[in-house]
């Protein structure tokens, strides 16, 4: 209990001011170190401030010529949008010329059909394979080649417009993409430190970057290929279009020429039948006079032959009476004679009239049957004229083949 009361020890002197000389030196040392801290801070401090508005200016002005960049090719894109809006417009202008030009194929063609048909009623030698027939068959071809050209024509321009269409739907989904983008840089570029909108993202949404894939080079390139494509389409839709124009052009001229052949085909055929019509006429006229003229002949000889019934029979009754005469008497005078030689000659001359005669009905007979053969074939041509002249040429008169 005593030790416990002692006094604690005492230093010396020396103890003494060696401690404090340690508590000096140890004071020194923190002053100086938070010195040089105070001094690191200090030009930290500065050296971020710097740093930090240096990185903002530098993203502003990345900001600027990012959306500059934008803005360039939004206007890029535009363009070629516009252009290529137009030329669907004009390509679906140009496929309704084509559909109105099938449509214009269909009645000629149909005509065409029907006259072949109407034709085929042409009865005896007048069902002929003529120019008129070959005119139509050659019309019904350059009607099928051209209804099967502009059909494949349709396809190629409902091919293009669809091609068309999917230029401008990439166009314009770049456009959306790249306006929604300007929109979202031009809102960072106006952000500034006392911004409200920055308090509620935290770092580490900031430092995220959803996507970050692509490059800038790969960036111009997709929208560069955007509108490259659009571009070609194009210049595809206008090849295509430059190719409407001279096939319409040119098979409106070749069924216009088909057309107006087989019109003058049709026209030197019924003159060419009319005329033939009006020979055949007149043959009949003179047939029918020559028949009245073998009856007139044949009627002459008929009285001739009566006429010489007569003298015949007076000539062979004298004979036969002179026959009668007794003996002597029965001589070979000149009467006797005369009248056999009247006998030979009057019967000679009825058998070359009923010579005659026979001949005459023969030739009666041919002229009849001549009659009724020119009769038949007037009514053959009196047919096909009414199928070419009235029938053909009325179901072709309403056609006339425009330019498309």
């Amino acid at each position: 209990m005593s030790r416990l009361m002692d006094p604690p020890p005492k230093f010396l002197p020396p103890e003494w001011r060696l401690a404090n000389q340690i508590h000096y030196g140890n004071a020194e040392a923190e002053r100086s170190r938070s010195e040089r801290l105070t001094a690191e801070s200090k030009r930290l401090i500065e050296e971020s401030g710097m740093a930090a508005k240096r990185m903002q200016q530098d993203a502003s002005k990345r900001l600027e010529q990012r959306i500059h960049d934008i803005k360039f090719w939004r206007t890029e894109l535009d363009q070629k949008l516009e252009e290529i809006v137009q030329e669907i417009e004009v390509l679906i202008s140009y496929k309704s010329r084509v559909e109105r030009a099938l449509e214009s194929c269909a009645e000629p063609l149909r005509v065409a059909l029907q006259c072949m048909t109407e034709r085929q009623r042409r009865v005896s030698i007048d069902l002929v394979h003529d120019d008129v027939e070959r005119e139509l068959m050659k019309e019904r071809e350059v009607i099928e080649g051209v209804t099967s050209l502009l059909n494949r024509t349709l396809e190629q321009t409902n091919e293009q417009i669809r091609l068309n269409r999917s230029a401008k739907y990439y166009l314009e989904k770049d456009l959306r993409d790249k306006f929604q983008a300007e929109q979202i840089d031009g809102f960072c570029s106006i952000l500034t430190n006392t911004s409200p909108n920055i308090d509620n993202v935290t770092s580490q949404t900031s430092l995220a970057v959803p996507g970050a894939t692509v490059t800038p080079e790969e960036w111009e390139t997709f929208s560069n290929i955007n509108i490259l494509k659009a571009e070609r389409e194009k210049n595809n839709s206008l090849s295509l279009r430059a190719l409407v124009d001279s096939l319409l052009e040119q098979t409106a001229a070749d069924m216009r020429r088909q057309h107006n052949a087989m019109g003058t085909a049709l026209r030197l055929q019924v003159q060419e039948t009319k005329t033939a019509k009006g020979q055949l006429e007149d043959h009949l006229v003179k047939v029918l006079s020559e028949v009245a003229s073998q009856e007139c002949n044949l009627e002459a000889l008929r009285v001739a032959i009566e006429d010489k019934a007569g003298p015949l029979k007076v000539a062979q009754t004298r004979l036969s009476a002179r026959s009668q005469r007794p003996s002597i008497e029965l001589c070979r005078d000149p009467v006797q004679v005369r009248l056999l030689s009247e006998v030979q000659e009057l019967t000679a001359h009825i058998k070359r009239l009923r010579e005659a005669q026979a001949q005459s009905e023969m030739e009666l007979l041919a002229l009849t049957r001549s009659q009724l053969i020119l009769e038949e074939e007037i009514q053959v041509k009196s047919h096909s004229l009414y199928i070419d002249e009235v029938i053909c040429t009325q179901l072709r008169q309403p056609i006339s083949i425009h330019s498309f």
